[in-house]
């Protein structure tokens, strides 16, 4: 069975730092994607960052400078600086994979909150 199990929410004032861990297991599959989005009440779920297998990484135009994905093996993490009280909201890591098939298949981890007071 296939788990994404997040850590490193909480609350911070404006300015601060945050780092967010998610791991990955129970993957058969090669990783294409793994990453973050983010969701506020009342609003649909928005892309934050994501680093492919190769390395290359993206980056919502709100966070960039601010935030940085990173990888280690299947674990993500995503490094948040300058945390303003708009990056306040439930964030989700995800993991994209290639089927056998050949198709993709994206993973969710459970979320974790992030608070930042002004």
């Amino acid at each position: 069975q296939v788990q994404l199990v997040e850590s490193g929410g909480g609350s911070v004032q404006a300015g601060g730092s945050l780092r967010l861990s998610c791991t990955a297991s129970g993957l058969s599959s090669r990783i294409n994607y793994m990453g973050w989005h983010r969701q506020t009440p009342g609003n649909r779920r928005t892309f934050v960052a994501s680093i492919h297998n190769g390395g290359d990484t993206n980056y919502a135009t709100a966070v960039k400078g601010r935030f940085t994905v990173s990888r280690d093996q299947r674990t993500v993490f995503l490094e948040m600086n300058n945390l303003k009280s708009e990056d306040t909201a439930v964030y989700y890591c995800y993991t994209s994979i290639l089927q056998q098939d050949g198709s993709p298949f994206t993973y969710w981890g459970q979320g974790t909150q992030v608070t930042v007071s002004s």
